[in-house]
């Protein structure tokens, strides 16, 4: 039964990790439910204080997900055109996978941000910010669900 666990475990911080990449797949909370199974039905202790130290970074960084673009967008002059636009880019570019991963929110925040300003250099910098707060989430999601899968095995082997 164990094993099972470890497999599940193992699976989800896996799913975990693609979740960081992928919209709609929350990566840093399935990576800390891997490690929960991994904590309560498995020999592997976690510490208290880890879990609760974890459990709020995963809140954070899921809750800092979602605001990235959205401030990428604002921060460089879009409005809510703009932020609608990323967003539908953003779900758009999964059918086109793994370039609609990262022109998808672009090209989106671009068209939403030319029909609030019709101003091509503007829309272009909102677009900018667009992509710049994607990245940053991306990046933020992957160190979490890295660093917890690390943390798994480690405990696990070590």
């Amino acid at each position: 039964m164990v094993t099972v666990i470890f497999i599940i475990a193992f699976v989800l911080l896996i799913l975990g990790l693609l979740g960081s990449i992928i919209p709609g797949l929350p990566g840093p909370p399935l990576s800390f439910i891997g490690i929960l199974l991994i904590h309560f039905f498995t020999g592997t202790q976690f510490s208290n204080s880890f879990l609760l130290s974890w459990v709020v970074i995963v809140i954070l960084v899921f809750l800092l997900d979602y605001f990235m673009q959205v401030w990428g967008v604002k921060k460089f002059g879009g409005g809510r055109k703009a932020i609608l636009g990323t967003f539908l880019g953003l779900f758009i570019g999964l059918l086109f996978l793994p370039v609609g991963l990262i022109l998808g929110p672009f090209v989106g925040a671009f068209i939403g941000a030319l029909t609030e300003v019709q101003d091509d250099t503007r829309a272009l910098k909102v677009a900018i910010g667009s992509f710049i707060g994607f990245v940053t989430g991306t990046i933020l999601k992957l160190v979490i669900s890295s660093v917890l899968l690390y943390y798994a095995i480690y405990n696990i082997y070590f």
